[in-house]
């Protein structure tokens, strides 16, 4: 059986940056993009994502990324990077074969 690197190594990010989600720390952060719009996240757990846009609600689950959180849902995903004030995060098309799409919104955390 072969495994990717790539994958291998990602697993272990992912599963090292939940690690220190503890139950009861759900969070809500909220985004101002370059466009003017706000993005409103709710992190309910360590693998999963309430994203909130120009009146839409978007349930997502964590997936793979080589850095930072990626959270796909509704055909869109939300990839942050950071945490607190100074994190970043991107409003993305989801494609249908897994992969990341055109950018929607680019977001600075408030």
């Amino acid at each position: 059986m072969k495994i990717s690197v790539p994958i291998v190594l990602s697993s272990v990010f992912l599963l090292s940056a939940c690690s220190s989600f503890q139950q009861g720390d759900a969070f809500a952060q909220s985004y101002e993009c370059e466009s003017g719009e706000t993005v409103a996240v709710n992190y309910l757990a360590p693998d999963s994502a309430n994203v909130h846009y120009k009146g839409s609600s978007y349930e997502m689950e964590i997936a793979a990324s080589a850095s930072g959180a990626r959270y796909i849902g509704g055909g869109i995903e939300w990839w942050v990077k950071g945490s607190g004030p100074d994190s970043e995060g991107l409003l993305l098309k989801h494609r249908a074969g897994g992969s990341s799409g055109d950018i929607i919104e680019s977001c600075t955390a408030l």
